[in-house]
């Protein structure tokens, strides 16, 4: 294997932030959609857990949590400084909370859910990250960082559920924030089409340019 390889799938979140940081790193991968209800059995043989991203490097070690995939991107070559600009505690929230309650807040109907319960809960943590941005143009500061990145996707997926309802809210740094990573050259580059991938195929390079 002369590169790493990275099972993904283009709107998972975890799956966003992985590419983040491996693009913004200038790492170059082969990248394999999955479709999730027909999981290629090499995906499952790597990481029995069976979810994206996982990431399969050079040496055969597998790497199957998004976070630690960022991490190994970084640590290899981190040209913006992103490993100095995260916050632990604002991505465990991120993660925890606020994933839960946009899951039973998008998928409601599906699972008979209070949507405005779990949208007025998943608001405190928006409300957060407006203060914070209040007062600096990112969350880790004035430049993109590890926190961004990691939290991204995950406001992305919230707010998407009902954009007129979030455009309603005082949330303006926000806003901004939001609009601005999504008309980036970066999460535009990481968002690249690719089919669905099986064995035999001709690999699909990652390897955007920023």
């Amino acid at each position: 294997m002369a590169d790493p390889v990275l099972y993904s799938f283009r709107r998972c979140p975890y799956a966003m932030r992985a590419r983040l940081a491996l693009a913004v790193s200038g790492a170059r991968c082969e990248l394999r959609e999955v479709r999730l209800r027909d999981k290629p059995a090499s995906l499952v043989e790597a990481s029995p857990k069976g979810t994206v991203p996982v990431l399969v490097a050079i040496d055969g070690t597998v790497i199957d949590e998004s976070l630690d995939i960022m991490r190994w991107a970084l640590e290899r070559h981190d040209p913006e400084d992103w490993l100095a600009r995260t916050d632990d505690d604002l991505i465990a929230t991120c993660d925890g909370p606020f994933k839960r309650s946009l899951d039973r807040y998008k998928y409601a109907e599906r699972d008979g859910t209070d949507a405005l319960a779990y949208r007025a809960e998943g608001l405190e943590f928006l409300e957060r990250l407006d203060r914070r941005l209040a007062a600096q143009s990112q969350l880790g500061g004035s430049a993109r960082g590890f926190g961004d990145a990691a939290i991204l996707p995950f406001v992305r997926q919230f707010v998407a559920v009902d954009r007129g309802w979030f455009d309603a809210q005082p949330l303006d740094h926000l806003r901004k924030w939001l609009d601005d990573h999504l008309a980036s050259r970066l999460f535009n580059a990481i968002m690249l089409r690719a089919e669905p991938w099986k064995p035999g195929d001709p690999p699909v390079w990652f390897e955007p340019a920023h």
